[in-house]
């Protein structure tokens, strides 16, 4: 697995993740809806810690900046 993900890319999952903890835990949100917000925050964990999105993967894109080597 080739990393895709800039650091602000994950920045920005973990901050969601925390909005989705935060409807959570305040049952803001409840039923379904609740359930596929708490799947959705526990792949955005998962991929912000690895640094890798199968999703951009599947569309060949990448949020992070490659390093031209200098010869």
């Amino acid at each position: 697995m080739k990393k895709n993900m800039s650091t602000a890319d994950r920045a920005i999952r973990f901050v969601l993740v925390i909005a989705i903890i935060v409807l959570l835990y305040a049952e803001i949100v409840k039923g379904v809806f609740a359930t596929v917000l708490g799947i959705i925050g526990i792949i955005f964990v998962v991929t912000s810690v690895i640094g890798w999105c199968p999703l951009y993967s599947i569309l060949k894109k990448s949020t992070l900046k490659r390093t031209i080597a200098k010869e």
